[in-house]
């Protein structure tokens, strides 16, 4: 059965916050929410920063990584943002002040705005300041464009598998980043392709359904709004393969905002760029980047850290804007 989706689109509180819209999608644009998954049952509160995550009893074994997405190095527009080298800089130094550094971090696409060479490399050099020991990459369409991606994979993508998927297990988390950029449909949706769903299914078969599942990928794997192609086209057959495991977060970027959603086992969590914002679902005639404020731009760019506690299966994500 399809459900309507639910958008935060009118504050009544002036707080931020549509009552029945969060209610019904678990959004949030942007502020410190601390999100916990334990035994299928989500909890949240607000949060000021990772600081009160670590405080609730980090066991050992358990860790932290930061998500960023859509850095868009080599973009330029006035009214905009004309210095996304600067805002990445800001959100490296966002992530370099947490009380712990970051095991690792996830880059889920768009790199780069033209899939240039000096782009990449502006984004290699700005990286290597981040305080952690490795970054995991998936690119975005931005990031394959002209060269179906030939370039990515030789910079980011290095003992890959397929046109840049793999897996890797963490402290008895599996991670698994997918891509879904490289056969976009004309309806704009992201595609993950047989091949790709093949060596996922095959990637799972063999794991226990306790084990934590975290996936990364660009374009939602979930349908936020197909109208404007953000949506995954066979999303749904990867998701199918998730049923069984008692806890799976999925973490994109895309769509340049924090949008949450439950269903079931799954936690879904959309992710603020380091570059522009874009706007709400249907508030615009098409998505792309919003003209804003220059005074309010970091209030719409920022970060993601999440923390796996060992012993209690459960997964804290907090958004931070550089605001």
């Amino acid at each position: 059965m399809k459900t309507k989706e639910k958008f935060i689109l009118h504050d009544h509180n002036k707080d931020g916050l549509d009552r029945r819209g969060f209610l019904e999608c678990m959004a949030w644009a942007g502020t410190g929410m601390l999100w916990t998954v334990s035994s299928g049952v989500l909890g949240s509160i607000l949060l000021p920063g990772r600081a009160n995550a670590a405080d609730a009893g980090m066991a050992k074994g358990s860790f932290s990584f930061v998500q960023i997405s859509d850095s868009h190095i080599g973009f330029n527009k006035a009214g905009v943002n004309t210095d996304v080298a600067g805002t990445l800089n800001e959100a490296i130094a966002r992530i370099n002040a947490l009380p712990e550094p970051p095991d690792f971090i996830l880059h889920t696409g768009d790199l780069t705005h033209l899939a240039a060479a000096d782009e990449f490399d502006t984004l290699d050099q700005l990286l290597k300041s981040v305080k952690t020991q490795k970054i995991f990459y998936v690119p975005g369409e931005h990031d394959v464009t002209g060269d179906d991606g030939k370039l990515y994979l030789e910079r980011f993508g290095k003992n890959t598998k397929g046109q840049g998927w793999d897996s890797f297990d963490y402290n008895g988390v599996h991670f698994i980043g997918l891509v879904n950029v490289m056969d976009i449909q004309q309806n704009g949706l992201g595609v993950l392709g047989s091949d790709q769903l093949e060596w996922l299914e095959d990637d799972l078969k063999d794991r226990s359904s306790d084990t934590p599942i975290v996936v990364f990928a660009h374009i939602p794997l979930w349908s936020v709004y197909p109208q404007w192609g953000w949506g995954t086209d066979d999303g749904a057959q990867a998701l199918s393969y998730l049923k069984r495991f008692g806890s799976v977060t999925v973490l994109n970027g895309h769509i340049h905002q924090t949008m949450k959603k439950v269903e079931g086992n799954v936690m879904f969590h959309t992710a603020m760029s380091t570059a522009f914002p874009q706007p709400l679902p249907g508030t615009a005639p098409k998505p792309g980047p919003m003209k804003i404020d220059p005074g309010q731009l970091r209030g719409h760019l920022g970060i993601t850290d999440v923390s796996y506690i060992q012993g209690n299966n459960s997964l804290a994500v907090v958004d931070s804007s550089l605001a």
